[in-house]
């Protein structure tokens, strides 16, 4: 029986990712973000929750959001960090996308939802940090951040 379901798991998981993406492809398509979104930003964080004293409690950031195809990349200039964003929601003026890694035993989960006004931004960021052993979450480690962003470049967008 044991073997049966390990046979079975990879399909009935594939199934549910299937049916899972179906529904929400429409929700979180990459042609449903407006082109303003894409582009350079120059972005302030000001935290205003916690339940951590790792965070910040400030900080300046240069994002620029580039697509080619379906794939939006979101790579930061001042410290490098490049990451794929999957788009939770989106329509022309409101953009809801997350960003996941793991290092060491732990992932990072980062959510941003912004309001879009032209060449101006706002919003929160939503950064949480769980650390594993032995499989299993031991510590969560969370932040908000209030976000205001300012274009300071045009965007790229590939089809």
């Amino acid at each position: 029986m044991k073997k049966l379901f390990l046979l079975l798991f990879p399909f009935i998981f594939l199934g549910a990712c299937i049916a899972s993406a179906e529904t929400t492809m429409l929700k979180g398509s990459v042609s449903m973000v407006p082109k303003s979104f894409y582009g350079t930003w120059r972005v302030v964080s000001e935290r205003v929750e916690q339940n951590s004293n790792i965070f910040k409690e400030k900080s300046l950031d240069v994002w620029n959001l580039s697509r080619t195809g379906d794939v939006i990349t979101l790579y930061n200039m001042f410290n490098g960090a490049k990451a794929q964003i999957s788009v939770e929601d989106s329509d022309a003026k409101h953009v809801i996308f997350t960003k996941n890694g793991k290092f060491d035993k732990k992932t990072l989960t980062d959510k941003a939802d912004i309001n879009i006004d032209g060449d101006y931004f706002d919003g929160y960021d939503y950064i949480k940090i769980d650390t594993y052993v032995g499989g299993k979450i031991v510590k969560t480690q969370s932040a908000k951040y209030k976000i205001k962003g300012e274009k300071i470049g045009g965007g790229i967008v590939e089809d």
